[in-house]
């Protein structure tokens, strides 16, 4: 018993060591890399709809299954790509 409560303490020291040591590597890059992952969003955004806002894609195909995954965020990606209304005609989010 005694020796699986030291595990159990050895583990969660590990546990929070981890974190601090991300926490200062991470840190100061905080803002950096939550807009480089916006921006991957973002292109990802517009290579699924490129079929719909009429630029040719090849792979619409496949991209359509992914349609349901951006919906959520397609309000916030229009406004952030600077249109002001929905671009898509049969999308009405505005």
């Amino acid at each position: 018993m005694h020796r699986t409560e030291a595990a159990r303490r050895l583990r969660g020291r590990w546990a929070a060591f981890s974190r601090a040591l991300a926490e200062y590597y991470a840190g100061p890059y905080r803002q950096m890399l939550a807009r480089e992952q916006r921006d991957e969003d973002d292109l990802f955004t517009l290579i699924v709809l490129s079929e719909a806002l009429g630029v040719p894609d090849p792979a619409a195909y496949y991209s359509a299954e992914l349609m349901p995954l951006v919906a959520g965020d397609f309000h916030r990606w229009h406004r952030r790509m600077g249109m002001p209304r929905s671009p898509l005609n049969h999308v009405s989010c505005c």
